[in-house]
């Protein structure tokens, strides 16, 4: 496959010429390694010294689900600790006796699992995170488990959880010693970044509370209610650990030590477990929109920041594409637009 590279650039230049972000950083290739990437545009738009690099430190957000929570999930069933039709109840006393007792894993993955949608933690359960927890995990279920797809931030918060009791490992130690270390991913973590650290990261929304933009810290209100670390949001990463990571979900790695999930947890994770029920979802992995699995079989994840990732066993590729959309606004149609686009140069 032949790389349309100044395509790419001028997409991603006009991205910052439109104010979609103020700059993003790029990379496609295969499961060999990386063939095209790039920078564009700034940091800060306000400061026209600081361009945006391939080594910029970004809050994915969302990435933050399939980094920290996909990858960690994967280990416990493949060291045989989890099973994924089993009832929660069955294998974690604090929710048993409780309504999310009798959902499993595999409904939290594919968002059947029925719990209430996004919602303010702090106004539910307070600021405590011992009360939030117990919000979280004791709440009544909206619907029965397997009835609909819906996504809610819920279902990562509340399989961190459970990672976390299994392992007996805080969600960010078992992270970095069973996936991220393993894969050479030496810049991802969970925030507040040290100063040295958030120095380097893209800034994203403006904190009313403080009247500068967030950097180095996470943009999601939760993720800061819970001291940076949940399995909803918090990570932060640099381009060369998601390329790093998504070269192993393809089988290869330069890594002596194998992160602790495979290609088995990888295959059975890219295909739909919806059936009929729309839309259709993988395990935290969903088709990419205007994509059919069974033809182009292409997956993808986002974070909220404008980060996203993108995954094709079938053509062997890969590829990233990183902004602070968050910088100038909430809204997603623009970003929408863009990263559709790159994902077709990206995959032909």
């Amino acid at each position: 496959m032949t790389l349309d590279t100044d395509r790419i650039e001028k997409l991603l230049q006009d991205g910052v010429h439109n104010k979609v972000y103020p700059g993003a950083v790029w990379a496609m290739g295969n499961a060999r390694g990386t063939e095209a990437s790039g920078a564009v545009g700034l940091l800060n738009p306000t400061r026209p010294d600081e361009p945006m690099r391939l080594d910029t430190i970004f809050d994915v957000a969302s990435l933050t689900k399939v980094l920290a929570v996909w990858s960690t999930i994967g280990t416990l069933v493949e060291d045989g600790k989890l099973q994924l039709d089993a009832p929660l109840g069955t294998l974690w006393t604090e929710v048993a006796g409780h309504p999310l007792g009798q959902v499993t894993a595999h409904h939290l993955l594919t968002h059947t699992v029925g719990v209430p949608l996004r919602a303010n933690l702090r106004a539910l359960y307070g600021t405590d995170p011992q009360d939030i927890r117990d919000g979280v995990l004791h709440e009544a279920l909206h619907r029965p488990p397997g009835e609909a797809v819906e996504y809610t931030d819920r279902a990562a918060l509340i399989l961190g959880y459970l990672a976390e009791h299994l392992s007996g490992q805080t969600l960010h130690v078992f992270a970095t010693t069973r996936v991220w270390q393993p894969l050479g991913m030496r810049e991802t973590r969970f925030g507040p970044l040290p100063t040295e650290a958030a120095a380097r990261c893209a800034p994203t929304e403006l904190d009313e509370t403080t009247g500068a933009h967030l950097k180095g810290t996470a943009h999601d209100f939760s993720a800061r209610l819970l001291n940076g670390t949940c399995g909803i949001a918090g990570a932060f990463s640099v381009l060369d650990d998601l390329t790093s990571f998504l070269r192993n979900m393809l089988g290869h790695t330069e890594s002596a030590d194998r992160p602790g999930f495979g290609p088995t947890w990888v295959k059975e994770s890219l295909k739909i477990h919806t059936g009929e029920l729309a839309p259709a979802r993988g395990l935290f992995w969903h088709p990419a929109p205007g994509t059919v699995p069974t033809e182009h079989d292409i997956w993808v994840h986002y974070g909220f920041t404008g980060t996203g990732m993108w995954l094709s066993p079938a053509q062997e590729r890969w590829a990233v594409l990183l902004t602070n959309k968050l910088y100038y606004t909430r809204d997603r149609g623009a970003l929408t637009d863009v990263r559709d686009a790159f994902r077709r140069l990206a995959f032909r």
